[in-house]
């Protein structure tokens, strides 16, 4: 295998281990490289349960525009994120055969499809510039493969963005990006 192949191989491998079996009160564990950029593993778990988040997260230095806020173009980034561990929200657990274990929970089943994001939209009404904040996500239909999520970034308790996400589900053996 090539080097590169490698790289992806283990890359894969730390990404579900990140997601399989966070620390208690943490959705993610280091690993995941979009959990990492965004230090997923420092927000805590408010709330989980089947398609429901509610999380407190922060705004690390490399995600700030010049003037400390969100720089607009990384919240995609979140929302992505977020939508993802909805969908999987409430699976804690299965991987020891015991379904909805919680925060405390022996950790995720190992997904058995991919997620693809075919769509999203996101609405900004406030700029994030508190340290940290809070996001509420909902899974809030699916439909055979097709999952649509609405994700909410709330700061001092108002509305400062909101998101739409579709997703797909593919089957982990179908090449990825033929959603």
């Amino acid at each position: 295998m090539s080097d590169a192949g490698d790289r992806t191989t283990d890359n894969l491998r730390r990404a579900v281990a990140a997601l399989g079996s966070p620390p208690p009160g943490r959705i993610l564990g280091r690993g995941h490289p979009a959990g990492d950029f965004l230090e997923a593993y420092e927000w805590e778990l408010l709330e989980e349960r089947s398609g429901y988040l509610r999380l407190e997260a922060h705004r690390p230095e490399q995600v700030r525009n010049p003037r400390g806020q969100l720089f607009g173009g990384f919240t995609p980034t979140y929302v992505d994120l977020v939508a993802l561990l909805t969908v999987r929200a409430g699976q804690r657990g299965e991987a020891a055969g015991r379904e909805g274990a919680g925060r405390e929970g022996a950790g995720r089943a190992r997904p058995r499809s991919w997620l693809a994001t075919t769509n999203m939209r996101v609405d900004y009404f406030d700029p994030i510039v508190g340290p940290r904040f809070v996001i509420e996500s909902r899974l809030e239909r699916r439909r055979g493969r097709t999952c649509f999520v609405a994700t909410r970034f709330l700061q001092g308790g108002e509305l400062a963005v909101h998101a739409l996400t579709t997703m797909r589900e593919m089957p982990q053996g179908k090449p990825l990006g033929d959603a």
